[in-house]
């Protein structure tokens, strides 16, 4: 009976060959596993924890362009100077008005103005005698107007025109000499209220500074508080200051939103306006029966639909 080789089969040079091969193999297997296993977890880098399959890859952060890594760090640091800011605010809200600065808010100036300009400056420090010489300056101009349009100012009906236009105007636009801080007068008050609070149909009368004709309308001021409220006459007082200015609608929806939530740091603000424009009305189009709607929608009004939501149902726009 012939004996078997002693040398074991896997031995030979060609099963040596072919182990070899089933081993590389088996490592380029498990290397293309780990990478897949990487790709699924991080995207890129393979210290972050591996993720679910399912959920979406993440992306390491230092992989970034530079510039973006550079504005979210600059938006962190804002958001944390913000944030101090506001503590610092809330400690001071029992005695008295916030002092607000020109980084603080987009809207209200470091002495309470809005927009202001150099002529604001002027109507607000003048003296008398350089009140009384605006006033005849828009005189002169309202009898160069009644001339140009082919009227005599000298006849009985317009010898007094002057006079009444020129302080018709300064009273349609007092909201000039107006301060947010001195209509604030320090009336916010520590409540501990969060539910909505809202102010609806504010008479507002406002001069559109396009054609210096008046529209008017219904203005809806809703806020939910950050446990501090505001006296609730204030919030039509500050709609009142904007408004008495020459203005154009989407602004001025605008700025009474931004002066509430600036001045109150609330939770959030929402502002709605309707009203009827009489350059639509009487000129142009001349659509009599057309209003225009506009809204500002800050903090959880703007990023929560079902807050919004209840705003709008609640003041009920265009119930009429």
């Amino acid at each position: 009976m012939p004996q078997s080789d002693p040398t074991d089969a896997r031995d030979t040079p060609s099963s040596s060959v072919s182990s070899e091969k089933r081993r590389k193999s088996k490592i380029e297997g498990s290397k293309k596993r780990a990478y897949n296993d990487m790709r699924l977890a991080n995207g890129r880098g393979s210290h972050v924890l591996r993720r679910s399959s399912i959920s979406k890859p993440g992306r390491d952060r230092r992989d970034e362009p530079t510039i973006k890594r550079q504005k979210r760090e600059k938006r962190r640091q804002t958001d944390g100077e913000r944030d101090a800011a506001s503590a610092d605010d809330d400690s001071k809200a029992g005695s008295g008005a916030r002092s607000l600065t020109r980084l603080d808010s987009p809207v209200i100036d470091f002495d309470g103005l809005s927009r202001p300009s150099v002529g604001t400056r002027e109507r607000l420090e003048e003296s008398p005698e350089e009140a009384a010489a605006r006033l005849d300056r828009i005189k002169g101009a309202v009898r160069t107007l009644l001339e140009c349009i082919g009227e005599n100012p000298n006849r009985e009906g317009l010898l007094a025109t002057p006079d009444r236009y020129a302080k018709a105007m300064m009273f349609f636009t007092r909201g000039y000499e107006q301060n947010v801080l001195d209509i604030v007068n320090g009336a916010i008050f520590q409540e501990g209220h969060s539910e909505m609070v809202i102010v609806k149909d504010v008479d507002i009368y406002s001069v559109c500074e396009h054609h210096l004709v008046p529209f008017t309308g219904k203005m809806h001021i809703g806020y939910i508080p950050n446990n501090a409220v505001i006296g609730i006459s204030k919030l039509p007082r500050i709609a009142e200051m904007f408004a008495r200015r020459l203005q154009i609608q989407e602004r001025l929806t605008k700025e009474v939103a931004n002066a509430i939530f600036e001045v109150l740091r609330p939770q959030g603000v929402a502002v709605v306006m309707e009203s009827s424009h009489l350059c639509m009305v009487m000129r142009g189009v001349q659509k009599t029966s057309s209003t225009t709607v506009t809204s500002c929608m800050l903090g959880c009004f703007e990023r929560r639909e079902k807050t919004r939501n209840e705003f709008l149902s609640l003041i009920n726009v265009n119930r009429h």
